[in-house]
C-alpha cells in the first residue's frame, strides 16, 4: 500500500484517519444465488471456451476504447496480520475481509456475463479456494476458463522490488503460479505482471518477469518527475530492455504506467469504503446526476488519452480491499458503461467496456502490428524506476527503508539459507526425508512463510509492529517441519541416527549443546555447488578442545574470549576451519580436554597513545591498518596486487526529520528524510582490543554503549570482515536516529557508484542524476540513496572498493570516494503514510548484528571476488550439532562422515540456484551463470559454460529432463510471448531450440530451469 493522497474517498495508504472511510460500516453483501442459477448463467455466457486472449471482449477500432479493470488490492499483511485480513478480524484497525471479497465477486460475476474481475494475491486466493465446495470450485473454474475471472501476476504475494533477493522473488512467484497451474491449467496462467503498489521498480524484476514468460508488466508508482516527463513524451508505455547481458528479447518486457496509480479516477469510486455518489439515472430524482457523470467521464477519458499512443486506455476500478460488496461496484459500472456508450449515437467516439490487463495488452499489441507503418514502441534502458529513498516536496518518490532487522534479526536463524538447505536435502534424499525416524518433515510451510515475507509490506518493514511479529511467527512455525526433514535426511545420508540440534540463536553466540557438552559432533552442510573452506565458530565454555576432521585427523583450533565482563552475552568461542564438499557435509568431532588449564586467547586492550605505532592485522592477502590515536580503520592493502588505499570507516547517524519549513514530512517506515545533510559521528574514536591467533586476527572496536564492531581476518581470506552490533539506539534526547556505516577514501569517483539489482546485475548510479529526465533534487541525502541487496562499490577505473552486505540495506555515495550503508533506525514520529505508528522496535528487534565484507582489488579483477563472495554469503554453510552416541540408520551400513550430492564440482561461474522436490520422483533444478558479459576477463569467468547433467548428482539418476520457463509453468519449447516492434529495430533471430542433457550451455547471466524425472539410489555407507 502506499502514499497517494485520498481521491474522492479512495484509500491507498496515506488516508487512515478516524473519520475516514475505513471506519464506515460494511454494507450487507448480497446472498449467493443457488448453484443451478450459476450453471444457467455459465451456459449462456458468451466467449470462447478456452482461457487466454481469445476470450477478450470486442472493441471499436475507430474509437477511444476505455478498458475498465475491476480489481482489489489485498495486502498480505500491513495494518493487520494475514489471518486478520483474510477473516475480516480487527475491523476497528482497518475494514477488510478478503474471504468476503471473493465470495461477493464470484456472485457478482455470475449475475452478468459481461462483467470481469482480476485477482492477484494467491496466498489469499488459495486459502479461500480450499474452503469452497466442489460445486463452487467448478463454477470458479468456468469463470476462469471464460476469461471473466483473470489472474494477474499470480505470485504468492506481490513482492517488494527494492529489498528482495532475486532467488526469493523466483521462489514466491513459482509457488503462486504452480497453484494456478495445478488448479486451472493453462486457463489460469497470468499473461501480465501486475505490481501496482510496490514503491519503485527494479530492472532485475522486469528481467525476471520476462524470463517467467509474461507478455507485459503494469505498475502504479513511479517518481512524480519521471511520470510528468513520460506523459509529455508519450512514453507511459514502452519496452523495457532489462538486461545488458541477456540477448534481446529474452529480458525485454512491454511495460506500462497506470494513469491513476491503482485507484479509480476521482469521483468514480463506488465501493462501500468510498464516499462518491452512485449513478442516479432517474431524471425525476432530485439526486439525478447521470448526465453530469457521463460528461465528466468523457472528459477524463479524453484527457487521459492524450498521454498514450494508441486508441486504448485503461482505468483501474478498485483499490485496497475493495469489492466486499461487489454488487455496489458492478451495478454502478454497468450503468456507466451503458450510458457512456449510448452517447455514440450522438457522435461520441468513446467506447467503454469491462476488460482486464491482459485484454488491454492484447489490444496494444494488435495496434502495434496493424498501425500504418507500425507503431514502434520506445525502448527503455532505465536502471530502475523510482529507486531513491527520498520524498520530494511535490509527492513521494520512495522505496521503503523500513526495518533493517527484518531480513535477518539478531537471535534468529538465517531463514533463507535454512529454506534452501531444506529444499536441497529433500530433493537429494527423496521420500525418506519426509517420512523417517524423526517424524513427518515438510518444506512447504517454510516455503509459504518465506513467500509471504517477500510481500511489499513485509520484507520492506512497512507493516505495523504486531504484523511484523506475526511474520516472524510464521517463519518460526515453518522452520519446525524443516528441522524434522533435515534430521531425517541427515540420518539417512550419514547412516546414523542422532539427536540433532539446530542452534537457532547461533548468530548471537547461543548454542546450549556446544556450551554445556564435553563432547559433541558438528555437521556442516555446504549448499553451494563447489567446495569451500569455512571457519566454524561455536560458543563454548572455557577450556582446551580437540577437534577432529571426518577422517579422524586432528585439526587446529582456538578458543577466543571477547572483551566483556558478561560471559553469558559474550561466551568464549571455539574456532576451527572446516573443509566442505560441494552440496554436501563434513562431520567434525569436538571433545573438551579435562583438567587442562584454559588457554583461550583473550583480546588485549590497546591504550590510546599518540606515540603508539599503527596497529595492523594481516594474512597472506590483506593487511588492515588502524589509527593508534582513534582506533579507527585507516588503510587497506591488497598484498597480491600491491594496492594500497587509505580507508577510514566509522559510524554516523542522521537526525531524523520530524518536519520543517519546506515540508511537514517526517522520517518513518516509508520515508528516509534527515533534517540535515551532514550526519553526526557516533564517536570520534573507538576503544579497541586486539586478538591474534594462528586462526584469526581481530580488532574489537567499541564506539559507544550501543555501537561496536569486530574487524576480522582469517587465514586465506581475501576480504576484510566487519561484524557490527548496533542498538538499542538511544532516543532519550528526543532525536530519532538513522545509523550508517561510512567508508571514506581518496578515490576520484566522479559522482558515480554502483549497486546490485536484487542481487544480480550491477547498475551504475550517479549522484543527483536520473538517466531519463533532468532531476530537480529536493532531498540531497535521501534522493541519492538506492537499494543495496548484496553489494555496493566505488572505483576510479583502476582500484575498486566493494562492500558486500548480509541483508538488504539502503546505500549511497554522497561525495566522491565515499560510500555508506544504513544499518539501523529508530524513530519517534510516524511518517504519515498509513502505518500510523513510529518505527520504534523493542525487544530483539531493537538490537541488530550484521556483517559487511570489504574487498579491495583492481577494477578489472574485482568481479571475480565479489560475485563468488556474494554467492557464499547468501548461501553460507549450515551448522547442525549432535551429541553423538546414536544408533545406526540401517544395520550393517557403516556411518558416513562426509558426503557430496554432486559427482563433480560446478564451475565457479555456475550457481545452483534451485534444487527442490517437485513431487513424486521429480525435482526442480535451476542453474545460473552468475557473471555478466565482459565482467571478468582474467579468469574467463564471463565466458559461456557447458555442463553435463546426466550423471551430475550422486543420489539420483535423471531419467527424463524437460526445460521450462523460469517459474516452471510452461515448457520452454512451447512457450511464446507477444512480439513488439521497437524503435531499435527488429530483435535478433532466435536459434532453434534443442535440449541435450549432456550439453547444457549457460550464457552470461542466463538462468535455465528444468523439471527432472529422477530415480533415487540406495545410499551407500
Amino acid at each position: 500500500m502506499g502514499a497517494y493522497s485520498r481521491a474522492s474517498g479512495v484509500c491507498a495508504r496515506g488516508c487512515l484517519d478516524s473519520a475516514g472511510p475505513w471506519t464506515m460500516s460494511r454494507a450487507l453483501r448480497p446472498p449467493l444465488p443457488p448453484l443451478c442459477f450459476f450453471l444457467l448463467l455459465l451456459l449462456a455466457a458468451p466467449g470462447a471456451r478456452a482461457g487466454g486472449y481469445e476470450t477478450c471482449p470486442t472493441v471499436q477500432p475507430n474509437m477511444l476504447n476505455v478498458h475498465l479493470v475491476p480489481h482489489t488490492h489485498d495486502d498480505v499483511g500491513w495494518l493487520k496480520t494475514v489471518d486478520q485480513y483474510f477473516y475480516g478480524i480487527k475491523n476497528d484497525i482497518q475494514h477488510a475481509g478478503v474471504q468476503y471479497i471473493l465470495d461477493s465477486v464470484i456472485s457478482a460475476l455470475l449475475s452478468d456475463p459481461t462483467r470481469r474481475f482480476i485477482y492477484v494475491e494467491i496466498a489469499f486466493f488459495s486459502r479461500w479456494w480450499y474452503q469452497q465446495t466442489n460445486a463452487t470450485q467448478e463454477v470458479v473454474r468456468d469463470l476462469v476458463r471464460q476469461g471473466r475471472l483473470e489472474f494477474a501476476n499470480g505470485g504468492w504475494v506481490m513482492n517488494d522490488e527494492a529489498a528482495t533477493h532475486y532467488g526469493a522473488i523466483v521462489d514466491q512467484m513459482t509457488l503462486g503460479l504452480r497453484f494456478l497451474e495445478d488448479t486451472f491449467g493453462n486457463d489460469g496462467r497470468p499473461r501480465v505482471a501486475w505490481h501496482i503498489d510496490p514503491f519503485g521498480h527494479s530492472r532485475e524484476q522486469a528481467s525476471l518477469f520476462a524470463q517467467m514468460g509474461f507478455d507485459g508488466f503494469f505498475f502504479g508508482r513511479l517518481d512524480y518527475q519521471d511520470k510528468w516527463v513520460r506523459m509529455q513524451k508519450l512514453e507511459m508505455e514502452q519496452v523495457w530492455r532489462a538486461s545488458t547481458s541477456l540477448k534481446p528479447p529474452t529480458a525485454d518486457l512491454f511495460t506500462g504506467v497506470l494513469p491513476n496509480g491503482y485507484n479509480p479516477p476521482r469521483n468514480l469510486c463506488w465501493d462501500v469504503l468510498c464516499v462518491d455518489q452512485p449513478v442516479v439515472e432517474d431524471p425525476r430524482s432530485p439526486e439525478y446526476n447521470a448526465k453530469e457523470l457521463v460528461d465528466y467521464f468523457l472528459n477524463v477519458a479524453t484527457a487521459q488519452g492524450r498521454y498514450y499512443r494508441t486508441n486504448h486506455i485503461v482505468m483501474t476500478m478498485g483499490s485496497d480491499f475493495q469489492y466486499e460488496n461487489a454488487n455496489m461496484w458492478f451495478k454502478n459500472l454497468d450503468k456507466l458503461i451503458r450510458l457512456v456508450n449510448a452517447q455514440q449515437a450522438k457522435g461520441s467516439s468513446v467506447h467503454v467496456l469491462y476488460s482486464t490487463p491482459a485484454c488491454y495488452l492484447w489490444e496494444l499489441n494488435k495496434a502495434n502490428l496493424t498501425c500504418l507503418g507500425g507503431l514502434a514502441c520506445p525502448v527503455g534502458h532505465d536502471p530502475a524506476l523510482n529507486a531513491p529513498a527520498a520524498v520530494g516536496h511535490s509527492g513521494p518518490v520512495t522505496f521503503p527503508v523500513g526495518r533493517p532487522s527484518n531480513a535477518r534479526q539478531a537471535g534468529r536463524p538465517n531463514i533463507p539459507l535454512c529454506l534452501q538447505v531444506c529444499n536441497q536435502l529433500e530433493a537429494l534424499v527423496g521420500l525418506a526425508a519426509n517420512v523417517g525416524p524423526y517424524g513427518s518433515g515438510d518444506s512447504a510451510p517454510l516455503n509459504e512463510a518465506m513467500a509471504v515475507l517477500q510481500h511489499h509490506d513485509a520484507v520492506s518493514g512497512t507493516s505495523r509492529q504486531h504484523v511484523a511479529n506475526d511474520y516472524a511467527r510464521q517463519l518460526a512455525a515453518g522452520w519446525g517441519p524443516c528441522e524434522v526433514l533435515l534430521s531425517n535426511a541427515l540420518a539417512r545420508l550419514r547412516g546414523f541416527k542422532d539427536h540433532f540440534t539446530f542452534c537457532r540463536q547461533l548468530n548471537i553466540s547461543i548454542c546450549p549443546l556446544s556450551q554445556t557438552a564435553a563432547r559433541f559432533q558438528v555437521i556442516v552442510y555446504n549448499p553451494l555447488g563447489r567446495k569451500v573452506n569455512w571457519m566454524v565458530r561455536l560458543p563454548v565454555s572455557e577450556g582446551v578442545f580437540v577437534v577432529k576432521d571426518p577422517n579422524g585427523r586432528t585439526v587446529p583450533n582456538d578458543v577466543v574470549i571477547f572483551p566483556s565482563s558478561d560471559s553469558q552475552a559474550h561466551p568464549p568461542e571455539l574456532l576451527f576451519s572446516a573443509s566442505l564438499p560441494a552440496l554436501g557435509f563434513s562431520t567434525y568431532s569436538v571433545a573438551q580436554v579435562p583438567r587442562w588449564k584454559p588457554q583461550a586467547r583473550a583480546p588485549q586492550p590497546i591504550p590510546r597513545r599518540s606515540w603508539s605505532p599503527a596497529l595492523t592485522i594481516e594474512n597472506e592477502h590483506i593487511r588492515a591498518t588502524f589509527d593508534p590515536d582513534t582506533g579507527l580503520l585507516m588503510e587497506i592493502m591488497n598484498m597480491n596486487q600491491q594496492l594500497l588505499l587509505p580507508v577510514r570507516q566509522t559510524f554516523f547517524w542522521y537526525n531524523a526529520s520530524i518536519g520543517d519549513n519546506e515540508s511537514d514530512q517526517a522520517s518513518g517506515a516509508y520515508i528516509f528524510r534527515p533534517n540535515q545533510q551532514k550526519p553526526l559521528p557516533v564517536s570520534r574514536w573507538a576503544q579497541i582490543h586486539l586478538v591474534k591467533t594462528p586462526l584469526v586476527q581481530e580488532v574489537h572496536q567499541n564506539f559507544s554503549a550501543w555501537c561496536s564492531q569486530v574487524v576480522r581476518l582469517y587465514p586465506g581470506q581475501q576480504h576484510l570482515e566487519l561484524e557490527w552490533s548496533v542498538g538499542p539506539i538511544p532516543v532519550g534526547d528526543t532525536w530519532g536516529k538513522e545509523v550508517i556505516s561510512r567508508f571514506d577514501t581518496p578515490l576520484e569517483t566522479k559522482g558515480r557508484f554502483y549497486t546490485d539489482s536484487n542481487g544480480r546485475e550491477i547498475l551504475e548510479r550517479r549522484r543527483d542524476y536520473r538517466p531519463t529526465w533532468k532531476l530537480n533534487q529536493t532531498e540531497p541525502v535521501a534522493g541519492n540513496y538506492y537499494p543495496v541487496n548484496t553489494r555496493i562499490y566505488i572505483t576510479d577505473g583502476n582500484m575498486q572498493l566493494t562492500v558486500l552486505t548480509d541483508r538488504s540495506q539502503g546505500g549511497s555515495s554522497l561525495r566522491d570516494g565515499s560510500l555508506e550503508l544504513m544499518v539501523h533506525r529508530r524513530l519517534l514520529k510516524d511518517d504519515g503514510r498509513g502505518v500510523s505508528e513510529p518505527l520504534m522496535e523493542n525487544g530483539s528487534g531493537a538490537w541488530v548484528r550484521g556483517r559487511h565484507l570489504v574487498l579491495l582489488d583492481t577494477a578489472q579483477a574485482a568481479a571475480a571476488g565479489h560475485r563468488l563472495l556474494a554467492e557464499q554469503e547468501v548461501l553460507a554453510p549450515q551448522v547442525v550439532l549432535a551429541p553423538g552416541g546414536g544408533a545406526a540408520y540401517n544395520l550393517g551400513a557403516p556411518p558416513r562422515t562426509q558426503f557430496s550430492g554432486l559427482r563433480r564440482d560446478l564451475p565457479p561461474s555456475v550457481h545452483l540456484l534451485t534444487l527442490a522436490s517437485w513431487g513424486p520422483e521429480m525435482v526442480l533444478l535451476r542453474l545460473e551463470h552468475q557473471f555478466a558479459v565482459g565482467e571478468d576477463s582474467g579468469r574467463n569467468l564471463s565466458a559461456p559454460v557447458t555442463l553435463n547433467l546426466r550423471d551430475l548428482f550422486s543420489t539420483f539418476t535423471i531419467t527424463r529432463l524437460q526445460e521450462t520457463t523460469l517459474v516452471a509453468n510452461q515448457l520452454r519449447e512451447a512457450a511464446s510471448r507477444l512480439k513488439w516492434t521497437t524503435n531499435t529495430g527488429p530483435t535478433p533471430h532466435q536459434t532453434p531450440y534443442q535440449l541435450d542433457p549432456a550439453n547444457i550451455t549457460l550464457e552470461p547471466m542466463e538462468i535455465r530451469t528444468f523439471l527432472a524425472s529422477v530415480q533415487w539410489k540406495e545410499v551407500d555407507g
